[in-house]
């Protein structure tokens, strides 16, 4: 696979937009949005991946859920009050010091924030890959509608698993082996 449908370790970072207490607890699949973010956290460690997480007006909407805070090997979340991170000041700022060209998509509400956050990004020329089943709305219907239009706007629409084993790349590795034990116990959720 060539150009933006690619995945490497050493150009990748992972972005976990809004996953928050008070946003979670009314969506029907955050359980599954939760686990599979997960996944990618653990591989992102094990891959040395960097990992940014953002919040969206934490005093109303909480911090980050404890399992995903929990998981991080470093909480320091980027506040926003816009609903597109890159509408942030400092947050492109902080991706291009990363110097990735592309950046795993997750988080809450995929045809609000993560939407405005996927179309920021590729303005500003990077490859987005959206993880569909690790994003989520409050309504199926909205998340459909949202995925559709990232993938209309150049974004790469796929699942953890497929995230997970393009990263991989090979079989047989320590790391090959902690993801596939994880995603045989744990599993990675089917659609709707």
């Amino acid at each position: 696979m060539t150009g933006k449908f690619s995945l490497d370790a050493n150009d990748t970072a992972l972005l976990i937009v809004d996953i928050q207490d008070r946003l979670a607890v009314i969506m029907k699949a955050r359980d599954e949005v939760v686990k599979n973010c997960l996944h990618l956290i653990e591989l992102a460690k094990m891959l040395d991946i960097p990992i940014v997480l953002t919040e969206q007006y934490p005093k109303g909407l909480g911090r980050t859920v404890s399992g995903i805070r929990d998981a991080l090997p470093a909480y320091q979340p980027l506040e926003k009050l816009t609903f597109s991170c890159c509408g942030e000041p400092h947050f492109l700022d902080e991706i291009r010091k990363l110097n990735k060209k592309n950046i795993i998509l997750t988080g809450m509400e995929t045809h609000i924030c993560v939407l405005q956050t996927c179309t920021g990004l590729l303005g500003d020329g990077l490859n987005v890959h959206l993880v569909q089943d690790a994003v989520c709305s409050r309504t199926k219907e909205n998340w459909q509608t949202a995925t559709e239009f990232m993938r209309d706007a150049g974004a790469v629409v796929t699942c953890t698993e497929t995230v997970l084993f393009q990263l991989l790349k090979v079989a047989g590795t320590e790391e090959f082996k902690a993801i596939s034990k994880r995603i045989k116990t744990r599993g990675c959720a089917q659609g709707d």
